[in-house]
């Protein structure tokens, strides 16, 4: 396969996972009123999985559903991804805007750098360093308008930490593959979102169990059935699958680069939707962005130098 060959494929699956996670938090946001995050996340990844089982056995075959003595990780890791991003960041999101969710979870970059220089002793560059601390003042900007004063109001630091913390969730699931080797994407992702999955759906009935949450009636699900049916085919399938061969053509580096994209598709369908933005709102999301941007380049030029950056 020519590198051309290679750009394009990997352009057009990536396409095709920022346009299904651009629009993901504004959804959410219009959809958390109906559907609570614990039965949204079950939901979203019960039948997601059941999905991705079916495209792993005609991809890989049978054989590829065995965890070969590796449950117990696949669990772990699945239980800390799935469960912990989606009601983290479900239940931020009724607090705080899509907008605030997304640039917070667009610092998940520079959280895995930060993750891999933690466990694995691999110091980032001075420039990362860098970029992640202008990454981290351009979220604050945004987060409080660039006063600190008033910040609590409406529960909206609550929000964003929560989501924060969901995307600290998702980072630790991202180095899983480390744990693996020799498994492909695809079936990392399947063989973990499996426990992931139960692990929602008991979380969601002990919620119910303790009276903390009610389960939704059928009027109210079906009332949001397009919703759901975005959630699934679109965030939980085409992105997963669209992020996962991003990756395998065009690298890692160039696909966190071009995932900058979905905070900036989240702004944007905000504003369309009657959104205005403060002048120092925009100014943190440019900051955050830019940095990202500025980082991912930075590697992407120092990689052949020096790979373990």
């Amino acid at each position: 396969m020519t590198p051309r060959t290679e750009l394009f494929k990997g352009l057009a699956w990536l396409g095709i996972a920022i346009a299904s996670w651009g629009a993901m938090f504004s959804v959410a946001k219009r959809t958390l009123p109906v559907l609570d995050a614990f039965f949204l996340g079950s939901l979203r990844y019960t039948f997601g999985v059941l999905v991705f089982i079916a495209i792993l056995w005609a991809v890989e075959g049978r054989q590829a559903l065995r965890y070969g003595g590796r449950f117990a990780p696949a669990a772990v890791f699945g239980m800390i991804g799935f469960c912990g991003f989606n009601l983290l960041v479900w239940w931020g999101l009724s607090f705080t805007r899509p907008e605030h969710a997304a640039i917070i979870m667009a610092l998940q970059a520079p959280m895995t750098a930060l993750a891999v220089w933690l466990t694995q002793g691999r110091r980032p560059l001075p420039f990362t360093i860098a970029c992640v601390a202008a990454a981290i003042g351009g979220v604050l900007l945004v987060v409080t308008k660039g006063s600190f004063t008033g910040v609590f109001a409406g529960g909206s630091l609550l929000g964003d930490l929560l989501v924060f913390l969901g995307a600290v969730s998702w980072v630790i699931y991202t180095m899983a593959g480390w744990h693996f080797s020799g498994w492909s994407p695809l079936r990392l992702t399947v063989l973990t979102a499996i426990p992931g999955a139960f692990g929602l759906v008991a979380i969601n009935a002990a919620a119910i169990g303790l009276g903390y949450a009610e389960p939704p009636t059928f009027e109210a699900v079906w009332s949001v059935k397009w919703q759901v049916a975005y959630f699934i085919v679109f965030t939980v399938v085409l992105g997963v699958l669209g992020f996962n061969n991003g990756v395998k053509h065009l690298g890692a580096l160039n696909t966190m680069l071009m995932l900058n994209l979905v905070p900036v598709l989240v702004f944007a369908i905000e504003a369309w939707l009657g959104r205005s933005y403060e002048a120092v709102e925009l100014v943190g999301a440019a900051v955050v962005i830019g940095a990202l941007v500025a980082n991912n380049i930075f590697l992407r030029r120092q990689a052949p130098a020096r790979p373990s950056a």
